[in-house]
């Protein structure tokens, strides 16, 4: 069992965005499970915003997410959403941890520390098509928030998105 008191986030630099594109890579296969994503002519599903968290700093934020030594994930964030009139929301653009690394509370902690990290207005975007990204979020938002969240639907192509909105600032875990 993974001991998630050993999770830690750190801000991706630039000479980071290699491991940043090959977690990208794999994060973005787990999704074509659920989206019609297809590879490249060159094998990749790629990442074409991947370049804008280093050249827009102010309202685009990358992390890694460690457990221990080991890199086991990361985290894209945004100001401003596309589920928010809010320009100084915070929106979780991407999340991923990888396969060995879940269901043992790494990600839960991973988040929560990125909320108290990052502390604001936050909005997490889930598509009801992720029933196991859904089923994550609505528990680790629930338990991070004590409840204090809302939840609501937004239209989707293929699927709709749940959309869950609160505010960090006086919360920490």
């Amino acid at each position: 069992m993974t001991d998630s008191s050993e999770v830690a986030i750190s801000a991706a630099a630039p000479h980071d965005i290699d491991v940043m594109s090959n977690l990208l890579e794999l994060y973005i296969h787990d999704l074509s499970q659920v989206f019609s994503l297809d590879v490249g002519r060159d094998g990749r599903f790629g990442y074409a915003k991947l370049p804008l968290y280093w050249s827009e700093p102010e309202k685009r934020f990358p992390f890694l997410i460690h457990c221990g030594t080991q890199i086991v994930g990361f985290a894209l964030v945004t100001r401003g959403s596309p589920a928010s009139d809010k320009p100084e929301d915070l929106d979780i653009a991407e999340f991923f941890i990888l396969r060995r690394y879940r269901r043992s509370g790494v990600g839960r902690r991973a988040a929560a520390l990125l909320w108290n990290q990052l502390a604001g207005s936050w909005v997490v975007r889930v598509s009801e098509g992720n029933s196991n990204g859904y089923d994550f979020w609505a528990s680790v938002i629930a338990e991070y928030t004590g409840g204090a969240f809302t939840e609501t639907s937004r239209i989707g192509n293929p699927f709709a998105w749940r959309v869950f909105s609160f505010d960090s600032a006086n919360l920490s875990t």
